[in-house]
């Protein structure tokens, strides 16, 4: 079975996303944009909320943009090689290639979605996350905590959730950024 991560980055504090913005910097840095391709580049299918998947979707024609660096070219290949599913009550079409629109966030359509995976599936956005967490199908977490305390915002973990989290991977990197990978221990 495919495993479900959520990986985003968030703030010293734990936001994913602050009240006026920006969490902070280390996203742009190259030494981690590249272990961000190596460690999603398994990844079959992303699971996004509207804004998010809004965000994303630059990925679809980043590689015609003339002097982009080989490591934003390659996140840009193995972006566009995985399916999308976004979640969203609005949007009307995407403007992505293996993308499909779901109007409604269903747990058991997602655990057959793990179940019948060849490959990894992420979902990304706190509050698309927040509803996979309450469902318990999140099986990693990978965190990317930057420098910056934000005071505020969406939170990586949302509140009334209770964890019990096995750290299984860490790393630091020159810009400060430090990546924790954690696994959902089982009982």
């Amino acid at each position: 079975m495919a495993k479900l991560i959520y990986s985003m980055m968030t703030s010293l504090d734990g936001y994913a996303e602050a009240a006026e913005g920006g969490i902070g910097t280390g996203a742009e840095d190259p030494e981690v944009h590249t272990f961000v391709n190596d460690l999603y580049r398994p990844v079959g299918t992303y699971l996004y909320g509207r804004r998010m998947y809004e965000t994303m979707v630059y990925w679809e024609t980043a590689h015609n943009e003339p002097g982009q660096p080989p490591h934003i070219l390659q996140y840009a290949r193995d972006w566009q090689a995985a399916e999308k599913v976004v979640y969203s009550t609005t949007l009307e079409s995407v403007s992505s290639a293996k993308t499909r629109i779901e109007r409604d966030f269903d747990p058991e359509a997602v655990r057959k979605l793990k179940a019948e995976a060849g490959a990894d599936l992420t979902v990304d956005g706190p509050n698309l996350a927040a509803q996979a967490i309450a469902a318990g199908l999140v099986d990693e977490y990978h965190l990317f905590v930057t420098t910056s305390v934000v005071g505020g915002g969406k939170r990586f973990f949302p509140d009334g959730v209770r964890l019990d989290l096995e750290l299984v991977e860490e790393r630091a990197f020159d810009s400060g950024l430090i990546f924790a990978r954690y696994r959902t221990r089982t009982v």
